[in-house]
């Protein structure tokens, strides 16, 4: 991409030559065109599966399916934002998961 070496403008090409548009210059010879990108890696996310981790809080609560005492729990705003958040639940022993309603 050339520019115009009075005013800045880029060079426009028209009849093949090539002119500046806002104050007319015109250029001698050849004008060289070039376009260059220089891409990166990209980076790998890593993704950490739930049945990978155990890193939710702990908490009194009974499973439903297996009676057990002790659930993992996080919270999730999955209705409106002017609404409670849900409660969700795992049981520590079967991995049952359950929720509760605010």
């Amino acid at each position: 991409m050339e520019f115009c070496p009075k005013c800045g403008s880029i060079l426009v090409e028209k009849n093949k030559k090539y002119k500046c548009a806002r104050c007319g210059y015109l250029a001698k010879g050849k004008v060289k065109l070039e376009a260059s990108e220089k891409m990166n890696e990209k980076q790998r996310i890593g993704v950490i599966k739930d049945k990978d981790t155990n890193v939710f809080p702990t908490t009194t609560a009974v499973c439903p399916k297996c009676g057990h005492r002790e659930a993992y729990f996080w919270s999730a705003q999955t209705r409106a934002a002017d609404e409670a958040e849900t409660r969700f639940f795992r049981c520590t022993k079967c991995k049952h998961t359950w929720r509760e309603y605010r």
